[in-house]
């Protein structure tokens, strides 16, 4: 994920900031990774999957 520029929710301010760490700013990809351990894997979406999901959740 080189170039990947992170990020955490604005939600994720509970439990020291423990949370997950998005990169939407990769062409043709968004990586989705634990902010407790930046070095281990990233899961990696297609924009469009990671869009339907975030609309989801925030209808529930």
């Amino acid at each position: 994920m080189t170039g990947a520029i992170w990020h955490k929710s604005t939600r994720s301010s509970g439990n020291q900031g423990d949370c997950v760490e998005v990169a939407d700013n990769l062409p043709g990809v968004v990586g989705v990774r634990d902010s407790k351990d930046r070095p281990g894997p990233v899961l990696t979406f297609e924009p469009t999957t990671w869009k339907a999901f975030v609309e989801f959740a925030k209808q529930h």
